[in-house]
């Protein structure tokens, strides 16, 4: 299963990434559910999720980068960075899968800040 779970998330970004929201509905269970824990907010359903999606405000197409997968048997972990060419963001993306589909989608959205001075003795720049 992990293999079929890892080609099915990579197939979610590579859907994601068209902008066509409504097409990634085709790797997504009946009773999808996605996740935003910092914000508290449930979407229920592959028509909540592309809704959601095509209608968050954008400045131009919305690109996809993926940084980073951890794949178990149940689980696929990612960490994908995210842009409309002026917005930027990380998601840090759990999911759950029920059969060839994925059903479960956690998000974490972390908001990016600057690194404190008292500990740029300790520290060097990721960039």
């Amino acid at each position: 299963m992990m293999r079929d779970s890892e080609a099915l998330v990579r197939e979610f970004w590579r859907l994601m990434q068209t902008n066509d929201f409504e097409a990634v509905g085709a790797v997504l269970a009946d009773e999808f559910v996605a996740e935003w824990p910092q914000s508290n907010e449930r979407i229920r359903g592959r028509a909540n999720f592309a809704g959601l999606n095509r209608e968050y405000p954008a400045h131009g197409l919305w690109r996809f980068e993926l940084n980073r997968m951890v794949a178990g048997a149940d689980q696929v972990v990612t960490d994908v960075s995210i842009t409309d060419g002026v917005q930027k963001a990380r998601a840090i993306s759990f999911f759950t899968f029920t059969g060839q589909r994925i059903s479960k989608l956690v998000e974490y959205w972390p908001e990016p800040y600057e690194a404190p001075e008292n500990r740029a003795h300790w520290v060097e720049a990721l960039t």
